[in-house]
C-alpha cells in the first residue's frame, strides 16, 4: 500500500502594535522581566479590557491581502487551560467569529509549478507570558511582559503534501506579513511561530488519518529591525 502525507500549519504572528491587545502596556521587545505588565495583564480582579484598534486593522489588512472573507462581527471567547504564565487561567481568542475567514495563498515550488493552498481562518488572540528556567536553581520564574500581546493565528487547510510545500507556504506567508508591515516576523524572537499538524493516509483516499501536532517549528529567515507600528 502506498501512503501520502497530509500537513496543516498553524502560524502564530505577533502583531507589531505599540500596546497590547486589551491594555495599554508596551510591547517593546527585550525589556526587563515584568516591567511591561499592567493590572489587566496580571488578571487582577475588576480590570476591564479595551480592544486595540490597530490590532484589528492589521488583521483585516492581512485578510484583504490573501483574498479572504472579512468578518463583520468580532466576538472573543475564553480558551480555558492551566499554565503558570497564563495568569487569567484562560486565553482570550476568537472561536466562532474570526476576523479573517477563508482565503488562499499561491506558492511556487522548486520545479516552477504553482499550488494554491487554502487558509481556513486567521483569528486574533492574546499571547501568554513566558516561563524562565535558566537563572533559577530547581525553580521557574514567570515573566508577564509578553502576556496579552496581540497575536494573529493563521490556520491553513490540510492541503500540504510535503516539506517542500510547507516551506514554500511559510516563506510566502512571511513575505506577505513583512510587506504589509504588520509584524517583523522574526522567528528567533518568537514573532512568528509555527505548529505543524501531520497525518498519513492511503494514497487516493480523502479521509484524514490520526493527527500528530509538532509545536514551535522554525523557518530561518534573515533578521530585520523590530519596527513597531
Amino acid at each position: 500500500m502506498e501512503w501520502e502525507t497530509v500537513i496543516g500549519l498553524e502560524v502564530h504572528v505577533s502583531l507589531s502594535t505599540k500596546s497590547k491587545l486589551f491594555s495599554g502596556s508596551s510591547t517593546e521587545f527585550g525589556a526587563q522581566p515584568n516591567t511591561q505588565a499592567s493590572i489587566f495583564d496580571c488578571a487582577l480582579p475588576g480590570t476591564l479590557p479595551v480592544l486595540n484598534e490597530e490590532a484589528l486593522r492589521m488583521a483585516v489588512r492581512f485578510g484583504v491581502a490573501i483574498g479572504a472573507e472579512i468578518g463583520k462581527r468580532s466576538v472573543f471567547d475564553r480558551k480555558n487551560y492551566f499554565y503558570p504564565d497564563l495568569p487569567k487561567g484562560y486565553q482570550v481568542t476568537q472561536l466562532d467569529f474570526p476576523t479573517v475567514g477563508k482565503g488562499s495563498l499561491t506558492v511556487t515550488l522548486a520545479d516552477g509549478s504553482e499550488k494554491v493552498i487554502g487558509v481556513t481562518r486567521a483569528h486574533i488572540e492574546e499571547n501568554a507570558g513566558k516561563s524562565l528556567h535558566e537563572e533559577f536553581s530547581g525553580m521557574s520564574g514567570i515573566d508577564l511582559n509578553r502576556a496579552g500581546e496581540p497575536l494573529l493565528e493563521i490556520v491553513s487547510e490540510p492541503e500540504i503534501t510535503c516539506a517542500e510545500e510547507a516551506v514554500a507556504y511559510l516563506k510566502k506567508l512571511h513575505t506577505i506579513i513583512r510587506y504589509l508591515d504588520i509584524s517583523d516576523a522574526i522567528m528567533a524572537q518568537g514573532s512568528m511561530r509555527c505548529d505543524v499538524n501531520v497525518s498519513i493516509r492511503p494514497k487516493g483516499t480523502t479521509e484524514l488519518g490520526t493527527r500528530a501536532e509538532i509545536k514551535n517549528c522554525l523557518l530561518y529567515t534573515s533578521p530585520s529591525p523590530r519596527d513597531r507600528g
